[in-house]
């Protein structure tokens, strides 16, 4: 029975694999085509470069102006990045201060809880003080009233 879960989880684990293969495939094809659609558009403006001057002067400015859109898209694939590491980083920070938040009010509670149970022992002694008191007096009330009663005869 163990070796047949074994075995199943190395199965699983290599279709997980070769699944994951099979994308990474997938997308290197689907790069690859896009870079033949960029090698076909680039090929096309060469041609039309070769056609006119004028037109010559369209393509360059058109093809300043896809590597400026380019550009700028790199630049916002960055900027996204960094923002999301950001936010990350912020969310983390905010964890962290909640945590210590969390710990913070739990020693503060322990605290309370030390205080009280001090002041309850506390208030336990002197209870217990006022007992002994008021058993002292009750015994020299007591002695006192032997001693009359001890005179009176």
């Amino acid at each position: 029975m163990h070796e047949h879960d074994q075995e199943t989880r190395g199965a699983a684990r290599e279709r997980g694999e070769s699944e994951r293969e099979r994308e990474r495939e997938r997308e290197r094809e689907r790069e690859r085509e896009r870079e033949r659609e960029r090698e076909r558009e680039r090929e096309r403006e060469r041609e039309q470069e070769s056609e006119c001057v004028c037109v010559c002067v369209c393509v360059r400015e058109r093809e300043r102006e896809r590597e400026r859109e380019r550009e700028r898209e790199r630049e916002k694939e960055e900027d996204e990045v960094e923002d999301d590491e950001e936010e990350e980083e912020e969310e983390e920070e905010e964890e962290e201060e909640e945590e210590e938040e969390e710990e913070e009010e739990e020693e503060e509670e322990e605290e309370e809880e030390e205080e009280e149970e001090e002041e309850e022992e506390e208030e336990e002694e002197e209870e217990e003080e006022e007992e002994e008191e008021e058993e002292e007096e009750e015994e020299e009330e007591e002695e006192e009233e032997e001693e009359e009663d001890g005179h009176e005869f």
